[in-house]
């Protein structure tokens, strides 16, 4: 290849990496050491946000927790809502103090004044708050063979609380409930999230006290009231006993309806048509018969 050539393509490989360059160098990016941040509750925490590539970046803080949408940094700026306890800085944004309402997942959102240049990246941060004492629904009596639900919820956990039973003090495993000599000959399930118990079909062994306890990682599991439980057999002879009774209520009902009926205690005393008019007696001697009343018909 001649001297012209090669200043040619050493031109063109010049020229290719400028181009090169300008597009890498605009092209920002947008991360954080952090996706996932844990924090008790009433402490506070950063949230780190790290970019570069912008020549004059706009930076914007999103915040989404189920169906809510909130704006924390508009521009550069702390909106109203958060303005008294976060902080804005190049580096991302600081709580002075969180409380379970900030639980969600927070958008750190840098683009260039233009528009043309933009990067994200999503932190999700957990406010740690213990379980608090749960409540339980258990019936003081069930069927045998009917099925049966028990259950366990609170609702101040942070993370979520799951959940564990157990009957007379033993625990109740979620799985596999047979293999324990215990639970042998009792048929049910458990819902670590839900915290439903459920039995299906209630047998005679299932009776017993039952308490639930919650804990999600954090602070100290808690323990619900302790509630005793009966299964009885279906008592048919009260079944029958009961109809009964009502039969023979319902036949007196029917019988003294006939009776009053058949007395004429349901017809009027005055035929309908007829008006009658009475007139006090008047004084009469004796020997005299005179007319002391009259009926008009």
């Amino acid at each position: 290849m001649g001297t012209e050539g090669k200043a040619g393509s050493k031109l063109l490989f010049l020229f290719t990496s400028m181009i090169l360059g300008s597009l890498v160098q605009g092209k920002g990016s947008v991360y954080s050491p952090q996706t996932a941040v844990q924090v008790p509750e009433n402490d506070s925490v950063k949230l780190p946000c790290i970019y570069s590539g912008f020549s004059s970046p706009r930076v914007e803080w999103k915040f989404v927790q189920g169906s809510t949408t909130a704006l924390v940094c508009y521009n550069n700026q702390i909106t109203v809502p958060y303005a008294d306890r976060v902080t804005f800085s190049s580096s991302g944004i600081t709580f002075s103090s969180v409380t379970r309402k900030d639980n969600g997942e927070y958008t750190c959102m840098v683009s260039e004044d233009g528009g043309q240049n933009y990067g994200e990246v999503s932190i999700h941060l957990t406010v740690l708050v213990p379980p608090s004492k749960p409540t339980v629904s258990i019936p003081s009596s069930v069927t045998i063979g009917n099925r049966a639900v028990l259950t366990c919820s609170e609702h101040d956990g942070s993370p979520p609380s799951e959940y564990s039973w157990f009957k007379d003090g033993v625990p109740m495993l979620t799985a596999d409930a047979k293999k324990t000599r215990a639970f042998i000959n009792s048929s049910y399930t458990i819902d670590p999230k839900s915290g439903d118990l459920v039995f299906d079909p209630v047998s005679a062994f299932d009776s017993g006290e039952y308490y639930c306890e919650a804990q999600n990682g954090y602070g100290t599991a808690m323990r619900s009231e302790a509630v005793r439980m009966e299964a009885v057999e279906l008592n048919v002879g009260g079944i029958v006993a009961a109809v009964l009774v009502t039969l023979i209520l319902l036949g007196l009902l029917i019988f003294g309806i006939w009776f009053a009926y058949s007395r004429g205690y349901f017809e009027s005393k005055t035929a309908p048509g007829k008006k009658v008019i009475y007139s006090q007696p008047s004084a009469r001697s004796e020997g005299e018969f005179k007319q002391t009343s009259s009926f008009l018909v």
